[in-house]
């Protein structure tokens, strides 16, 4: 069984990664953000695509979303992990999230392969925006890699690139978020479109804006818990369950 990783801020690059080759895969919606890596990594058998591209060039509201998973479709993958950096809103810094609910605070991106332009609209069934079993072997990886892992959490997507105000902030904490990121919408509802199982793997990297008592949000300390984290997270895809 191969995966389909898509790396975020901190993993658009695959350490250790076993590269077998490259690909670049045509979609009636342009171009994926890279050409696909397939590889290995131990024994998990892979393909990485960085979300933000070569270099970290694209920012949230740019990434053709409708691409990177139609390509991953394409390749005949069938569970799909989406790693993702964010803030904190009710979870602490350094903490792995395989968070279980969305709510969708982004505008303007092309959402849906159902635009209507080959004459065919389906609405898909969202109330769970998680695969439940792709979820379940991520806790369980995280668990036996010796993380301490989050297993619930709803994750607020705002349209970036700037963080957020800490007013925007006490909204979703009303709201019920417990974190911040950029990037979950469209790509997960995409994914349940496209039939793929489709799940994220949240490292929270800071504290949301007008939380916690660190004052403003430092990228040094961002990039200080990217660092330790990310660890965490290669450790969970090692561990996956082939």
């Amino acid at each position: 069984m191969k995966y389909g990783i898509i790396g975020g801020s901190g993993l658009t690059k695959f350490r250790d990664l076993k590269i077998e080759h490259r690909e670049i895969v045509k979609t009636p919606y342009g171009e994926a953000s890279a050409p696909l890596i397939h590889g290995r990594f131990g024994d998990v058998e892979l393909v990485f695509l960085p979300r933000h591209g070569s270099g970290h060039r694209l920012p949230p509201h740019s990434i053709n979303y409708r691409a990177n998973i139609w390509a991953m479709k394409e390749l005949g993958i069938r569970e799909v992990i989406g790693i993702a950096t964010v803030g904190g809103i009710s979870s602490p810094p350094n903490a792995l999230v395989i968070p279980d609910q969305i709510i969708d605070y982004t505008w303007g991106r092309e959402q849906t392969f159902f635009d209507g332009v080959d004459g065919h609209v389906s609405h898909i069934d969202f109330t769970e925006p998680y695969c439940e079993s792709l979820r379940l072997k991520l806790i369980t990886a995280a668990t036996s890699s010796g993380s301490n892992v989050i297993t619930e959490g709803v994750y607020g997507a705002t349209q970036g690139p700037r963080l957020e105000t800490a007013a925007e902030i006490r909204r979703m904490r009303q709201d019920g978020c417990d974190l911040v990121g950029m990037t979950a919408m469209p790509e997960a509802s995409l994914a349940r479109e496209a039939g793929l199982c489709y799940a994220t793997c949240a490292l929270v990297v800071n504290w949301a804006a007008g939380i916690g008592d660190e004052g403003p949000i430092s990228q040094q300390l961002i990039n200080q818990y990217i660092e330790q984290g990310m660890e965490s997270v290669r450790q969970l895809i090692f561990k996956l369950e082939g």
